[in-house]
């Protein structure tokens, strides 16, 4: 099975350009990628931020009278 139509790998390898799919994509799927993590780690800054501030706040509740 052959993803750029070769049915016979039998060839002078050098005249064989691009062998693998989406070539020339790299680029916008490794800024998809950045993208992507740098979101997620914000998301969870976010997250994190929210539940430590949510325990600092129960731990140091004035109405609390135990």
């Amino acid at each position: 099975m052959s993803t750029i139509g070769y049915q016979q790998w039998a060839v002078d390898l050098a005249q064989v350009t691009s062998i693998y799919p989406f070539q020339g994509s790299e680029i916008i799927m490794t800024i998809i990628g950045v993208v992507f993590w740098l979101g997620w780690h914000k998301v969870q800054f976010n997250q994190e931020n929210q539940k430590m501030n949510g325990a600092r706040e129960a731990e140091t509740d004035p109405s609390d009278t135990s």
